[in-house]
């Protein structure tokens, strides 16, 4: 079972989520917390494979508390939850280690996959929210932020590059295995290689990476 802890200040978004994923054999909800303080205090409590994390809250915020859990000994995956108007923010927490993101409004079944994905060490990315966090990178020095990502590539095997660009599109480790023909094992192997030399700590830190460098438009 895959346990998920619910954080968010809203009840009745609470309420949706934990209905939502009770419809699901595979997974239970072990709480909730209405703030990012509780929800630091919740993770050390509970542990959870999967917190879903609203952004804006009173008190200790979504950021500060993502980064507060991902800083603990073995943490669980933390998906944030937000709505089109947030990109700056999402930014930042995936910069504080958040798995990945999704729009509020996204439908059950993508939700659910999401979890199931993050528990499993991958992520799934909203290509909406995605699309406006590269929009926003790529306003601010286009020319010098593409020169210095398509730096950092420099040192990836051509099979890696292929691996990152799927990544980028926002394939999971299966549907790479699919596309470009060979084992979901050897999928995570070069996900692995990638996190070590490009420095990155999830999966959309990897993305980012694809679209600064032009490698995926």
């Amino acid at each position: 079972m895959i346990s998920v802890l619910l954080v968010d200040d809203e009840a009745l978004v609470r309420v949706g989520l934990r209905m939502i994923l009770e419809t699901a054999d595979d997974m239970t909800v072990i709480g909730d917390a209405a703030d990012g303080r509780a929800a630091v205090d919740a993770v050390a409590r509970d542990r959870p494979d999967v917190v879903l994390m609203d952004v804006r809250m009173p008190g200790l915020d979504g950021l500060a508390a993502t980064a507060a859990i991902r800083a603990r000994p073995r943490p669980p995956a933390v998906i944030v939850l937000t709505t089109f108007d947030a990109d700056d923010t999402v930014f930042r927490a995936l910069e504080a280690g958040a798995t990945g993101f999704l729009l509020k409004d996204t439908p059950p079944h993508d939700l659910l996959r999401a979890v199931r994905l993050a528990a499993a060490g991958d992520s799934m990315l909203s290509p909406g929210v995605t699309r406006q966090l590269i929009d926003r990178l790529t306003a601010e020095d286009r020319t010098r932020r593409r020169r210095d990502a398509l730096g950092r590539l420099r040192d990836l095997t051509e099979r890696e590059r292929q691996v990152l660009v799927e990544i980028g599109l926002g394939h999971a480790n299966a549907e790479i295995a699919a596309r470009l023909h060979m084992s979901e094992a050897t999928v995570k192997s070069h996900v692995t290689r990638l996190f070590d030399k490009l420095s990155a700590t999830n999966r959309v830190q990897l993305a980012i990476a694809a679209f600064r460098a032009g490698i995926v438009e």
